[in-house]
């Protein structure tokens, strides 16, 4: 018989814990700290006098304090969220609750100055409750347990800071602090922020009452729980609301702070928590020893050099390999599921192909001719001067979106897995941490080492696919974890370097959103021409690319070497997202969405997909490369983050358009 509401035993596991916590925090509390320990003891009792007793009061004890709360309130929601979901890839940054939180904080920042400063976990929670509504809708109540709702989150992760980018560069006399805020930062100079979290985190006692009944008998199923006297969706909405609210006033506190949520109710189980409260109690414990760890090497990094070492960013750098090790302990059959995008449609005939081509004639006369300026709008021929900064940035939006769209079109077919593409399992963020890296350490531009130092992150990204993928038979939610990973990396890498302030920040991030303003002509003109080189191979060996969609034996049966030919097509995707990261940046969501459209349009068989998606993803990087250069005129939005929002709000609505016809099935 199940036994509902247990009182966990509390075994070993829970005093080594907090062992380990106390020493901790000992640890933690002498980085940087030139007083004895007799007088430490004694500032609990008396009141400071000098400066470096004031910042052993005043900065010391506030930051730990704030490292144990947070990082217990991350892990409870994490540890909570899962259980409501039975879904162990389910956290506050999964579900995009994080990114939500993220815009809504930056919108009340730059609009409701007052509402941030004095209640900013209103806005935080409003975003996240937004962003989670959205994944749950595209997952349905049979997807939460499953990949669609990871899938629905991360693209939601992509969208929403994509918005956040933008409004943060259109409002860049807010920056600095939002830069600092984002890259979540425990820095404190009193306790006021203690004061304020403590007890908006009270919610965490009552829960730990009152939700493992329910989380309970959410084990049994829906139909289980309803049959033993639950009433589903309020105690899931309540539940749900909670767990927002608990990472919503964290997020309000110290920004952004990622993998706690994801990690800890994973390690609480591997540690041996098998109840709801048990679960609950030792996911905050471990949460608060994990952030304080990852804090004090925050610290302790930050006094061997002059720059400042956001918590957020050390807790990315940790738990990003973390969750890689932990993707070796899944099932490979897990996240299987299939997800077909694109209804059944007739082939293009050739009249749809002209119109096409046409399309993307008009849709690149106009880039070139059609633009305001101070006497309004004006349709002419451009002068010699504007023509010379005109075709470069329109050569390298079609070449661009032509490349990412054939790398999104081999990767599809190849892993046969309808969530690759370059930017969701890491391709481009690898190519990016490479370039990024070489910056930030060796102190080079951006773009001195060019397309060979993007290919070789790339190719360091298919090695570690193809060593996690081989094993898990390169299951889409494994795949998933892994770009996730990246992104956080590339993220913690992104928010070091604007924290610092220094100037060339700016420059970073507006390389980081995918940019065709600084292309130059000879730069367009590599572009186009890698984009031809590598294209033909393609488009030659369309052939093998169809044996190795059907199938590893039906392929092997047509005499082709399976390790060969991957390797061969891998390599030319690494070197297809390689050439336009190393030019243009990272750009989201292309190379996932033209492949789903050229489906839509009939193209099922791999030539007319891979010609289709070139075309159309030409098209979508061409026409967002011009919104961007008008649609704020004389402000510019870059064209990574423009395709970001374009492609970004269009995927979601093909995955919210799948749930309805299934609904309707």
């Amino acid at each position: 018989m199940l036994k509902l509401n247990p009182w966990p035993q509390w075994p070993l596991r829970y005093p080594l814990a907090l062992l380990a916590m106390l020493l901790l925090a000992l640890w933690h509390s002498q980085i940087g700290n030139p007083l004895p320990l007799a007088t430490q003891w004694a500032l609990l009792a008396r009141a400071p006098a000098d400066f470096a007793e004031l910042q052993f009061v005043f900065a010391t004890l506030p930051r730990l304090a704030l490292a144990l709360l947070v990082g217990a309130a991350l892990g409870f929601s994490g540890s909570l969220l899962q259980q409501l979901t039975q879904n162990r890839l389910v956290s506050p940054m999964t579900l995009g609750a994080s990114a939500g939180a993220w815009l809504g904080l930056v919108c009340a920042t730059i609009w409701l100055p007052q509402l941030a400063a004095s209640h900013g976990e209103w806005p935080a929670l409003a975003g996240a409750m937004l962003a989670v509504l959205l994944a749950l809708g595209i997952a349905g109540v049979r997807g939460i347990g499953g990949l669609p709702l990871v899938l629905g989150g991360m693209a939601l992760n992509l969208l929403l800071g994509a918005l956040a980018s933008a409004i943060v560069m259109l409002h860049d006399q807010y920056s600095r602090n939002l830069f600092i805020w984002g890259a979540g930062d425990l820095t404190q100079n009193d306790w006021h922020w203690v004061l304020w979290l403590l007890p908006r985190l009270a919610p965490m006692l009552l829960l730990l009452w009152l939700a493992p009944r329910p989380l309970t008998l959410l084990r049994l199923g829906a139909s289980g729980a309803q049959g033993r006297g639950l009433s589903l969706w309020p105690a899931m909405l309540l539940l749900l609301l909670a767990a927002l609210w608990l990472s919503s006033v964290a997020i309000a506190a110290v920004g952004l702070i990622g993998f706690i949520g994801l990690l800890t109710p994973n390690f609480a189980r591997l540690l041996g928590a098998r109840g709801a409260r048990d679960e609950l109690a030792f996911s905050a414990v471990l949460g608060a020893l994990l952030l304080l760890a990852t804090d004090g090497l925050a610290l302790l990094a930050s006094s061997y050099t002059v720059e400042l070492v956001p918590s957020g960013a050390a807790a990315a750098l940790i738990g990003a390999p973390a969750l890689l090790w932990f993707t070796r302990s899944q099932r490979a059959g897990s996240g299987q599921q299939n997800l077909s995008l694109a209804p059944q449609a007739r082939p293009l005939s050739w009249r749809g192909w002209g119109l096409l081509l046409a399309g993307l004639l008009v849709v690149a006369l106009v880039s070139l001719t059609l633009a305001p300026g101070a006497q309004g709008w004006r349709l002419a021929w451009p002068d010699a001067l504007i023509w010379s900064f005109r075709w470069p940035r329109t050569l390298a939006a079609v070449a661009g979106g032509a490349a990412l769209a054939l790398a999104g079109v081999i990767l599809q077919r190849l892993l046969r897995n309808p969530l690759a593409s370059p930017d969701i399992l890491g391709l481009s963020a690898g190519a990016t941490l490479a370039l990024l890296g070489a910056t930030l350490w060796l102190g080079r531009p951006l773009q001195q080492f060019g397309a060979p130092l993007a290919f070789a992150g790339s190719m360091l990204v298919l090695g570690l696919l193809l060593w996690l993928g081989r094993r898990q038979q390169y299951a889409p939610g494994m795949m998933v974890l892994v770009g996730i990973s990246l992104a956080a990396l590339l993220e913690a890498l992104l928010q070091f370097s604007l924290a610092r302030g220094t100037a060339d920040s700016f420059a970073i991030l507006g390389w980081l959103a995918g940019s065709t303003y600084r292309v130059s002509g000879s730069e367009a003109l590599l572009l186009a021409g890698g984009t031809l080189l590598l294209a033909l191979p393609v488009l030659c060996g369309q052939r093998a690319l169809t044996l190795l969609s059907i199938g590893d034996g039906v392929a092997q049966g047509r005499g082709l070497q399976l390790a060969r030919n991957r390797l061969a097509w891998l390599t030319l995707v690494a070197l297809l997202t390689a050439l336009v990261t190393s030019v243009l940046g990272p750009v989201a969501f292309l190379g996932l969405l033209a492949p789903h459209i050229a489906a839509m349009l009939g193209a099922r068989r791999v030539l007319p997909q891979l010609l289709l998606a070139a075309l159309l993803g030409s098209v979508l990087l061409l026409v967002a490369d011009w919104l961007g250069r008008v649609l704020i005129f004389p402000l510019q939005v870059p064209v990574g983050i423009l395709a970001s929002v374009l492609c970004g709000g269009y995927f979601i609505f093909l995955l919210l358009a799948q749930r309805l016809r299934r609904g309707r099935a």
